[in-house]
């Protein structure tokens, strides 16, 4: 699968959390993030840096581990409450 079309500050922060991710790799929509050194305490950081970089709250009903499974399950959370009003 290759990558979908998500702006490069969202791939920026999601790298940031992959220590195990090679800077050359493509960051593919069904990478699974935990194989690649996302861990539950990373997740709540990269929850925050998310949420601040784009100007959003993420609400308990999202905050599952499918959310943070792959880059796709990941953005599709962010770029569906940043079309809201």
């Amino acid at each position: 699968m290759t990558s979908t079309q998500w702006p490069e500050p969202f791939e920026q922060i999601l790298r940031a959390f992959l220590p195990q991710l090679g800077q050359e790799t493509p960051l593919k929509n069904d990478l699974r993030l935990a194989e690649h050194g996302l861990d539950s305490l990373a997740t709540v950081s990269l929850l925050v840096e998310v949420e601040d970089a784009f100007g959003i709250s993420i609400p308990d009903e999202f905050l599952v581990p499918d959310t943070f499974a792959t880059p796709s399950g990941l953005w599709a959370v962010v770029e569906g409450l940043s079309q809201q009003p």
